[in-house]
């Protein structure tokens, strides 16, 4: 059941807007892994490997690319960048946060699930946060960096959901 609950964590977060962004949540990896893990002090990668915030940057940087923001759209793409940096900052220090809870080995199944809970909650209040200032970006792309843009996400949906099976 545990292995249930951990893999569908890691589908639901594979499929969210932040996770396109970011794919910060290291959630296929067991308790037992995490708690021999020294604490950390950036945000662990989807893969298990860690998001420094120079990743995090060269992710801005690659999507600003990628999606061709003009100079024009540079104020709107620069609130999302910086909600991105935001919410990447929150998710760090909680991911930390239940990084060091989980070496308690008194730490109850219960404790487990409900310091997931903080961080998926967490993960919630960052969409809301950053579809807003997507949508206003998207909003003013033109057809082509729409397109460009429903192809990246979905790109790396794809791979996401891949790396999950």
């Amino acid at each position: 059941m545990s292995q249930f609950i951990v893999r569908a964590g890691s589908s639901i977060a594979a499929a969210t807007l932040f996770g396109a962004f970011l794919s910060l949540v290291p959630l296929h990896e067991s308790r037992a892994q995490q708690a021999d893990q020294p604490m950390q002090t950036t945000a662990p990668h989807a893969k298990g490997g860690m998001l420094s915030a120079d990743r995090a940057e060269r992710r801005i940087r690659e999507l600003h690319e990628k999606l061709g923001i003009t100079q024009e759209q540079e104020g709107l793409w620069g609130t999302v960048a910086q909600t991105m940096r935001d919410n990447g900052k929150t998710f760090e220090t909680s991911m930390a946060d239940r990084s060091a809870r989980l070496k308690d080995k008194n730490l109850t199944a219960v404790d487990d699930l409900k310091s997931f809970q903080v961080i998926a909650d967490q993960h919630a209040d960052g969409l809301k946060r950053l579809i807003p200032a997507f949508e206003e970006l998207y909003a003013a792309m033109t057809p082509d960096q729409q397109k460009r843009a429903d192809h990246v996400f979905g790109e790396h949906q794809r791979h996401a959901h891949m790396s999950h099976m």
